[in-house]
């Protein structure tokens, strides 16, 4: 979704806003409770949510507690789990925040400090697992670098006026499309290494290759095997997997529809016009 001037100006006014307040809580090194204030007060004056209607603190799930529930018109829309502005975060604290979003059947959850900002999407299969989509260190990142379009554009789908169910679902598919693991997935992928066969046999036609071979090669020595066996990889490449088959579905309908509309243009002549008496 592309986001609105309005919508880009209120987040750039408040994150100029909030970087010398964060950064002095990084100096005077304040603890998860005072960060809390700090991240609600991020929550309503960046995001745009009604910190009386929209916010509520310390959501009890299953007997554990989130720190904030972004909750529009009765519907939730994700969880945020708040840590010291001086903590690190860290692997255990993301399947703290994840396992409160699968409880809560939320499948969008954050992670912050403050400071850094992670923006998590729920799988629930079997394992339950995530994916990051974006992460913003709000005190390194200005209208100057090149963070500052993908803060936008993370803060901006999150904001109280963007954030739906398709939208989010497109920011997804667009982050996961444009990262590393589903470059590497389309990469493996049967279309494109009959595409890289092909081009090998152009440039030498007596050449002989087979897609497993070149599966088999790119797998062990071209891509990083972080690429392809970690969660990311595995939900990348059903990523690439499921938006094939649909191009492939909706291919094979749309010349199925253009078959049909030639036939019906067909006429048939009538008696006169083959020379038969009426």
């Amino acid at each position: 979704m592309a986001i609105s001037a309005k919508t880009t100006d209120r987040i750039t006014a408040q994150i100029k806003k909030f970087q010398p307040i964060l950064s002095q809580a990084v100096a005077k090194d304040e603890n998860e409770s005072d960060t809390s204030v700090i991240i609600c007060d991020m929550l309503c004056d960046v995001f745009g949510y009604d910190k009386y209607r929209d916010v509520s603190t310390q959501h009890a799930i299953k007997g554990l507690k989130a720190d904030f529930e972004i909750i529009v018109d009765g519907t939730a829309r994700f969880l945020v789990e708040a840590k010291a502005v001086g903590v690190a975060l860290k692997d255990s604290q993301v399947t703290q925040v994840v396992t409160y979003g699968a409880n809560q059947g939320t499948e969008w959850v954050i992670l912050t400090n403050g400071q850094l900002w992670r923006l998590y999407k729920i799988h629930f299969g079997q394992p339950i697992n995530s994916s990051l989509l974006c992460e913003i260190d709000v005190l390194n990142v200005s209208p100057k670098n090149s963070k500052w379009s993908e803060l936008i554009e993370c803060f901006g789908n999150l904001s109280r006026e963007n954030f739906s169910k398709p939208s989010m679902n497109d920011y997804f598919e667009q982050k996961q499309l444009t990262s590393k693991y589903a470059v590497a997935a389309a990469i493996l992928s049967e279309p494109m290494l009959i595409e890289l066969r092909r081009e090998l046999r152009r440039l030498s036609s007596g050449l002989k290759l087979d897609v497993d071979y070149l599966a088999t090669l790119i797998t062990n020595e071209v891509i990083k095997r972080d690429l392809i066996d970690s969660d990311e990889g595995k939900n990348a490449q059903a990523l690439i997997r499921h938006l094939q088959k649909s191009y492939a579905k909706d291919k094979e309908r749309s010349e199925i529809e253009e078959k049909g509309s030639a036939q019906s243009t067909v006429q048939i002549p009538t008696q006169s016009q083959q020379g038969i008496p009426e």
